[in-house]
């Protein structure tokens, strides 16, 4: 049984918005069933210990535009874990666009963990999140963002990082930062091709948005440096049942297919090799998932930082390298820096506690 389980509904394919970058395959009209949910739902529950937290998340396409579907199972998810003395916490992320009065309902929900998907600066978002006609969508978004933070909603913001706007990642920091917006989490493209330059250029934007961070706190909080400053201050860390690939952690299809992460889905195709073994209608609980092979130590046996490394994320080892236990030059560079420009900027205002050497 699980103290944490992960599961995430692929409610739809669909998609308002054609994302050049985006890697879940045709936005095909094909929607999640109410019983594929509720019984993905129960198994989930029934894979956690008494007092055990199920992390349920809904995933697209835009999920957003199947609102009233994510309404109905928030509902069955609250009603069923409470019976079961399990505890339950819900989120989405929505690409910013959606402004019905169901959408807005679930946006605001006072237990949704909100995050919606901004490249920062306006030209950066416009260049790749782009509507059905090609038009940008930074505006619409930015408006979202400023109604959120009228209501009072707390939120977060995702923010993808590629090649061709990793320059601009520090400026769209701030930009977002001026909105008001206080939680971001730059998210790094996987699925492009990064070369050496544009890992040069990518250490140089992670050593000013490091000093960006560091210079707004408490009022701004970045995904990349808080977990790294949170465990070199020797912090407790909350758990999660994120990375668990399968073991701990399920998406399903609407199809009603089992993957080990939602960014594994595609289009959900027969020859999909990341398909996890059976359908959601089959079994009782999503234990006995056999665990993907661990991240593999033999290549970081001189690494300096291996005893903190965050490239354990098998997910982003598979798209990288088709290895769920094998990370690429990209992301070990990318985890050494953010390492060393978290401890940096932290060790220059409090030597006494951080006595790392950047």
């Amino acid at each position: 049984m699980h103290t944490n389980f992960g599961l995430t509904l692929m409610v739809t394919h669909a998609c308002n918005l054609r994302c050049t970058y985006c890697y879940t395959g045709s936005k095909l009209h094909r929607v999640m069933n109410e019983a594929v949910g509720r019984k993905a739902i129960d198994r989930a529950l029934a894979s956690l210990s008494p007092g055990g937290t199920l992390e349920l998340g809904f995933f697209g396409g835009e999920p957003l535009l199947e609102p009233d579907l994510i309404s109905a199972l928030i509902g069955y998810a609250q009603h069923s874990a409470s019976a079961l003395d399990r505890n339950l916490q819900i989120h989405v992320t929505t690409n910013g666009t959606q402004s019905s009065h169901s959408a807005w309902k679930v946006m605001t929900l006072p237990s949704m963990n909100l995050a919606l998907s901004c490249d920062g600066l306006p030209q950066a978002h416009d260049r790749h999140r782009r509507s059905l006609d090609d038009r940008g969508t930074s505006s619409v978004v930015v408006a979202t963002v400023k109604k959120l933070l009228d209501a009072g909603k707390p939120f977060r913001v995702v923010m993808v990082v590629r090649p061709d706007n990793v320059e601009s990642m520090p400026a769209g920091i701030q930009f977002l930062s001026g909105l008001g917006v206080r939680g971001i989490d730059p998210s790094l493209d996987l699925w492009t091709q990064w070369s050496r330059e544009d890992g040069a250029r990518l250490e140089k934007a992670l050593r000013l948005s490091a000093e960006i961070w560091h210079a707004s706190l408490p009022n701004l909080s970045v995904g990349w440096f808080d977990e790294r400053a949170a465990r070199l201050a020797g912090v407790p860390i909350s758990t999660t049942a994120r990375c668990a690939y399968g073991d701990g952690e399920v998406a399903v299809a609407p199809s009603g297919r089992l993957y080990p992460c939602e960014r594994l889905i595609g289009e959900d195709r027969d020859d999909n090799p990341t398909r996890l073994p059976g359908h959601v209608l089959e079994g009782n609980d999503f234990l006995g998932i056999p665990p993907a092979e661990p991240r593999s130590a033999d290549p970081c046996s001189d690494c300096g930082i291996r005893s903190f490394c965050s490239t354990t994320c098998r997910c982003s080892n598979f798209v990288r390298t088709g290895n769920v236990a094998k990370p690429d030059g990209l992301l070990c560079l990318f985890d050494q820096v953010c390492w060393r420009e978290t401890a940096r900027v932290l060790s220059a205002s409090q030597p006494a506690l951080f006595r790392v050497h950047a």
